[in-house]
C-alpha cells in the first residue's frame, strides 16, 4: 500500500519521469505560490476522480469509458475552479485558463485509465495522493528554482544578496524549459547510478 503512495514522488514522478502534464508545469511555475495552487488543484481532482472511477468502473460500458472518465474529471475540475474563484481569487486569476485545462491533463486521465479503473478504492486514493503530491513536488521544485533565479525571492521573500541581478530568462518560458530539462537530466542520471 505504501508503494502506491510513494511511487509518484521519484520512481513514477509524473513530470520528471513520465513527462506528463508538461503544459501546466511549464506555464505556471514562474512562482512557488502558483506551483502550489496548481499542484493542490490537480491533486484534489486526481484523488476524487480516482475514487469515483474506482467505484463505478464495473458499470461503465467499455466503448464509452474514456468519455465517462472525462465527465467525472470535468465535474471535479469545475468544483476546484469555482472554489478557487470564490476563496482564492488571486491564485485563480494567476493560474487563469490552466485550471479548466486540468480536465485534459494527461496525468489525471492516465491515472483514471491505467490505475483507478483496475484497482479498488483504497489503492486508488493512495495512487491519487501519491501522483498528486509528486506532481506538486515537481511544480514546487521547478517554481522555486525559477523564482529564486528570476526574481531573487522565494515565496515573495528576498533570499539573494542585495547586489544579485535577477536572471529574467528564468521566469520566462525558456527558463521553464531549461530548468525542467536540467532536473529531468539529473533524475535520469540518478536512475542510471
Amino acid at each position: 500500500m505504501l508503494r502506491e503512495f510513494t511511487k509518484g514522488f521519484i520512481k513514477e514522478n509524473p513530470v520528471f519521469v513520465m513527462a506528463l502534464g508538461l503544459c501546466p508545469t511549464l506555464a505556471v511555475t514562474s512562482s512557488v505560490v502558483n506551483a502550489i495552487g496548481m499542484g493542490l488543484a490537480a491533486t484534489f481532482v486526481l484523488v476524487f476522480s480516482n475514487i469515483i472511477i474506482s467505484l463505478i468502473k464495473d458499470f461503465i460500458p467499455t466503448k464509452i469509458r474514456i468519455p465517462a472518465y472525462i465527465v467525472v474529471i470535468a465535474s471535479f475540475v469545475t468544483i476546484v475552479d469555482m472554489v478557487m474563484h470564490a476563496y482564492l481569487p488571486a491564485i485563480h486569476k494567476s493560474l487563469g485558463l490552466f485550471i479548466p485545462l486540468i480536465v485534459v491533463n494527461c496525468i489525471i486521465l492516465g491515472r483514471a485509465e491505467a490505475f483507478a479503473s483496475k484497482n479498488n478504492v483504497l489503492k486508488s486514493i493512495l495512487d491519487g495522493f501519491g501522483m498528486g503530491f509528486g506532481f506538486t513536488f515537481a511544480l514546487v521544485v521547478i517554481g522555486g528554482i525559477r523564482e529564486v533565479l528570476g526574481a531573487g525571492q522565494f515565496l515573495g521573500m528576498n533570499v539573494m544578496w542585495t547586489s544579485y541581478k535577477p536572471m529574467l530568462v528564468a521566469i520566462l518560458a525558456p527558463g521553464a524549459f531549461i530548468v525542467m530539462g536540467l532536473l529531468m537530466g539529473l533524475m535520469n542520471l540518478k536512475k542510471k547510478k
